[in-house]
C-alpha cells in the first residue's frame, strides 16, 4: 500500500441525481476513487466514469459486504468511506489531508449534518458522527443490511471539526421511498437477529420515536417543514416491526 493515498470507497445504485456532487467533492483529494456499484440502470456509471473511479459490480444485498467488497480493492493507506448522496465541505477536505500527513491517529470521526429540501436539520437527530476516515489495515467492517458497522482495531482514534453535508433527504417522495426501503431491511435485519415483534413494538414504538426526535430533542424549533422528516422515522418504525410478522429468517 501506498501511505500517500487516500482511497475513497463508496457504493451506489442509480444514484445519477446525486453522485456527481458527491464526486466532485472528492475528486481534488482522492488518489483513488473505487465505486462498487449494484448493477445501476441509469447514468450513474457513466457520471462515475467522468471521475475516473474504478468501477466494480456487486449485486450484494448486504451493505456491511458491499463496504467490504470496496475495501478489498483500495490501495490507499487511508480509505474514507462515503454515500453518493455526501458531500464534502472545503474545510473538511484541507482537515483530511492534514490529518492524513501529520499522522497521529489511526482512525476519525467525522461529523455529518442532514438536509431535507437542501435546509439543515440541526435538532432531533440531523448531527451526528461516524467513523468514515481510517487506515486500510485497521479497518473492521460487520456485514448488515442496513447502516453496516464500520470499526477501527486500533483505539487511538481522532475528531475531525467540519461537516459532511449529507442530502439524505431530497424530497418527500424520495424520503418515502427511502425509509420504506430501510424498514424493510431492518425488518429483515431483526428476523435474523432472533428479534420477535410485538404490539408494542409496532404500535408504541414509532409514537416514542416521534417524540423523540420532534418533543424531547426539539426539533420542533426549525418550524413545521420538519414534520415529513420526523414523522417518517415514526413511519419506519412501525413499517420495519409490522413488517417482521411476514418475513421468515434467513438460512445460515
Amino acid at each position: 500500500m501506498d501511505s500517500s493515498k487516500l482511497s475513497v470507497l463508496m457504493i451506489s445504485k442509480d444514484n445519477e441525481d446525486i453522485i456527481e456532487d458527491a464526486l466532485k467533492s472528492i475528486y481534488d483529494i482522492a488518489s483513488e476513487i473505487i465505486l462498487v456499484d449494484g448493477n445501476s440502470q441509469d447514468n450513474t456509471k457513466k457520471i462515475a466514469k467522468k471521475y475516473k473511479a474504478k468501477i466494480f459490480l456487486n449485486d450484494e444485498y448486504d451493505f456491511g459486504k458491499k463496504r467490504a467488497f470496496a475495501l478489498k480493492k483500495a490501495k490507499g493507506e487511508w480509505v474514507l468511506f462515503l454515500d453518493t448522496d455526501e458531500i464534502l465541505e472545503p474545510k473538511l477536505k484541507k482537515e483530511i489531508l492534514k490529518a492524513i500527513k501529520d499522522n497521529k491517529y489511526d482512525a476519525f470521526y467525522i461529523k455529518l449534518i442532514n438536509y431535507f429540501y437542501n435546509k439543515p436539520l440541526k435538532r432531533g437527530g440531523g448531527i451526528y458522527k461516524k467513523l468514515l476516515l481510517i487506515k486500510k489495515n485497521n479497518t473492521i467492517i460487520k456485514p448488515s443490511l442496513i447502516h453496516e458497522e464500520i470499526h477501527s482495531k486500533s483505539r487511538n482514534i481522532g475528531y475531525l471539526k467540519n461537516y459532511i453535508i449529507h442530502k439524505s433527504y431530497r424530497n418527500i417522495f424520495q424520503l418515502y421511498s427511502k425509509f420504506t426501503n430501510y424498514a424493510i431491511r431492518s425488518a429483515k435485519q431483526k428476523i435474523n437477529n432472533n428479534e420477535k415483534t410485538t404490539l408494542r413494538k409496532i404500535f408504541l414504538y414509532p409514537l416514542h420515536m416521534f417524540w423523540a426526535r420532534f418533543i424531547k430533542d426539539k426539533a420542533y424549533k426549525e418550524g413545521i417543514f420538519r414534520l415529513p422528516v420526523d414523522i417518517g422515522f415514526a413511519y419506519m418504525e412501525f413499517l420495519s416491526y409490522f413488517m417482521m410478522l411476514f418475513i421468515k429468517k434467513e438460512r445460515e
